[in-house]
This record gives C-alpha cells, structure tokens and sequence, in this order.
C-alpha cells in the first residue's frame, strides 16, 4: 500500500518508519522545511533506540520518503494518517486540534480516488466525525472514509512496541475502510496480533481511557510510598505484593516523582474537560491530576527536608532531566518543578542528562550544565537522582562518597537498594522507603 503520514513528530516519524518496514511504500510529510532536510540526509530529530537503523533501512530500500508538500503522497496514498500535535490549550485544557482540522482540509484538497484519512494523533471523542464534516465541506466529491487509529508507543521502546503490539485499536465506520486498515496491519493479523475494530468514537476514547488508567496507577501507588514513609513500610514490598494479583498486575506500580511526558498530562486533562463538558464529571481523574501536579512540587520539599531545611548556598548535584530514560523528551517532566524549585530556594544546582540537555536548555536556567554524571557531585552536599538511566543505576559508590562534601543520597526513583546505600556510607532518602542514617546505626521510617 501508498502510505502519507502528516507530521513527522514522535507519533509520525515512528509510525511512518514502521510502517515502511511492514514493507508500505510510506512518505512522511512536514511543513518544517529543516526537519524534512534532516531526515532526508539521516538524522534523527528525537532520540528513540532503534529508530534511526529502521529510518536507514527502509530509506536506503526505496520505502521511506520525505516531502515538504503533501499534494502528491496524499494523491498517490491509499490511506492518510494524520499525525500532527493536539497540545493542550492553555486554561482549560482541552486539547487543541487547529492543527488537525487545517491538516485535514489540505489532506481533503488533495485526495485522488479512494482514500481513508485516518486519525492517529490522540483526540478527543467526536474529532473523527469533525473531520468528516471538514472533509465533505472542503470536497463534497472526494472518495473517502475517515478512521480512527490510537497509538499506545512508549517512547524509549517505540519500536517493539509498534511491531509487536499488546493490541491495535481501529475505529471504522465502513466495511470499506475496514478492510483498508487490515492490509495497512496485514503483517500484524498474520502474526495473530489482537486487533480491535470500533466506531470512530469508541476508538477515541480506548485511547484517552487508557492512558488515564495507568496514570491512576502511577498517582495510587505515589500516594501509598507517602503512607510507607510515615509508618516505615517499604513500598516496593507492597508494590510486589498487590502486583501479584492478576487482576492488578505490577507494572506501573513503582513509585516516583509523578507522571511526566508528552501523553499522560495531556491526556488526563483532557479527558477530564470532555467530562465535564458531557456533564459526566471523572472525580477520580481530577484527583490524580490534582495530586500528580501537586508531588512534582513536594519533591522540592523532600529534596530540601534531607538536606536539614534549607538549601540555600549548598550546592546539589541532580542526575536525569528527561522525564523518562531512553528518551530526550522533556515534557511535563519531574525535572522542570524540582530544579527550578532548588534553584529559587538558594540552591547551586549542577546537572547532567544522557540525551536530555539539549532540550533542557531551553527550558532551565541557572544551573552549571556538566559533562557525565560524576562531574555533578564534586563538592555536592546531595545528590539527587530524578530520572532512572541505566547509567544512573551501577554507580561507583564509593568513588560518589569521595567526590561529594556530604554523603547524602535523595533517590527519587527507588534505584538503589537500602543496603547498597548503607554499605556505601550514605545518608539516604528514598520514596515510600525507611531513610538510612549509617550514622544512627538503623534504618528508620522518615518522618
């Protein structure tokens, strides 16, 4: 099949390489003139592991193209993903989808025959039908059908994910269409992946129903480490124990700084303004946006509480900015309310992120950008660990101790264990977890 996805973000670059090595002829289509001169000369505008190999491949193959005009891939295409940002409005959050609406008018200028324009950027319920009505008032005459097609990427794992899906999510209104999106997904039906065909509008809101669950799971467990903290239970104990239940399950059970990134924010404010505009209020949604937005800042607290109070004048090495590993997305992440709030408090913060500056330095000010990860802690009185790299994780203790003033150790992704920080003759202050004081001999609850 002829393949154009608009938009070559997250959601389109990797969606349109998949695709080309599903063996699609695909053109990914941005009106960013430099991305697309970027592409075509091999580089990766996003860090996503694995994507620049299939990007290579399927290039070098003839499969993969890219254009600043979308006229001719949507005329030749037998199926259009429209992959293009919904941020979300500022104030109310509803998610704004200008950007669909416009792509969805120039896709309708150029359709040639049949084509099914499909959705693939996270919208809201009645986008789908929106876009019908745009389609039909910008060409009466065009041959189309509109579907809707959720992404479940998880950046850091994109890849395997889109090849070897949990499920895929097609909302039709056609038998037409719906045979359509079977050969764009043939590869994935012969390999027996579970595929859902919808409605339009079911397909949209699996998508936001989704994303919103794991991010109750996130917020459940965060509030439960604070209980744990105050009656000196360990959280990934009880985190191990609930997650064995399958009716549970335990991933998305490990506690942190809260949810981060592109989807989760987004998607549960969103949902919570459709909501309320259907006059079917989510109390619980609300409550978790609530509650995550609110530890971001009491990680700033923690920080501060570990070192006696005050931070002002101390100098505090911060490892990880992103608000995921494996990504250099740093969107709604952790990062962006704990440094700045240890900067305000009188902090001198030093930092250092595997893939994650570049961005962060658009985003972060007043802080000493180093080179690796050791070069945050000379002289550090804490060290704080927000984003869980791999290279975060093996740590020489020991050499730690020696660069830094004050052993102290806030980990705010549970990386260590209570012991290895004993051991090491840390001062440790971690989530959901007793504090370690080598110094007092014990273990205790942090109060």
């Amino acid at each position: 099949m002829r393949v154009a996805m608009i938009g070559t973000g997250y959601v389109g670059l990797v969606s349109g390489a998949c695709f080309s090595e599903f063996g699609h002829d695909v053109t990914c289509v941005d009106t960013d003139a430099s991305r697309i001169a970027a592409l075509e000369a091999g580089r990766i505008p996003i860090f996503e592991p694995g994507l620049e190999e299939v990007v290579a491949r399927n290039t070098k193959a003839g499969r993969l193209h890219f254009a600043t005009d979308l006229t001719e891939p949507v005329a030749q295409a037998d199926a259009v993903f429209i992959a293009v940002g919904t941020p979300s409005r500022r104030g109310d959050g509803e998610a704004d989808l200008s950007y669909v609406y416009a792509a969805a008018e120039q896709v309708a200028r150029a359709v040639d025959g049949y084509t099914v324009i499909v959705t693939k950027s996270t919208v809201p319920v009645g986008t789908g039908a929106e876009v019908a009505r745009v389609v039909a008032r910008t060409r009466p005459d065009a041959d189309v059908d509109i579907a809707s097609n959720p992404e479940f990427l998880r950046e850091g794992s994109a890849i395997e994910d889109f090849m070897r899906p949990d499920r895929v999510v097609v909302g039709v209104r056609s038998q037409r269409a719906r045979d359509a999106m079977r050969l764009v997904y043939r590869p994935l039906f012969l390999n027996e992946t579970p595929v859902l065909f919808t409605d339009l509008e079911t397909a949209e809101l699996i998508k936001y129903a989704a994303n919103t669950f794991l991010a109750t799971k996130i917020t459940f467990i965060n509030e439960v480490a604070d209980l744990c903290e105050k009656v000196g239970v360990n959280v990934q104990d009880v985190a191990r124990g609930i997650g064995l239940d399958k009716r549970i399950g335990a991933k998305f059970l490990h506690a942190g700084p809260g949810y981060g990134g592109s989807c989760f924010p987004k998607d549960t404010r969103a949902l919570v303004a459709l909501a309320r505009r259907a006059e079917a209020p989510l109390s619980i949604v609300e409550t978790v946006v609530a509650v995550n937005d609110a530890r971001k800042r009491q990680m700033v607290d923690k920080v501060v509480a570990a070192c006696g109070g005050s931070v002002r004048g101390r100098k505090i090495g911060v490892l990880g900015l992103t608000f995921k590993p494996n990504t250099d997305d740093m969107r709604e992440s952790p990062s962006l309310e704990v440094v700045p709030g240890l900067v305000n408090a009188g902090a001198e913060v030093s930092v250092f992120d595997p893939e994650g500056m570049e961005e962060a330095r658009k985003l972060i000010d007043g802080v000493a950008w180093c080179d690796d990860a050791y070069a945050v802690m000379s002289d550090a009185d804490a060290l704080v660990i927000v984003t869980e790299w791999n290279q975060f994780r093996a740590l020489d203790l020991a050499r730690v101790r020696e660069l830094m003033r004050v052993p102290l150790l806030v980990d705010l992704r549970n990386i260590y264990t209570l012991d290895e920080a004993r051991e090491a003759g840390f001062v440790y202050h971690s989530i959901g977890r007793p504090k370690v004081d080598p110094a007092a001999g014990n273990t205790e609850a942090a109060q």
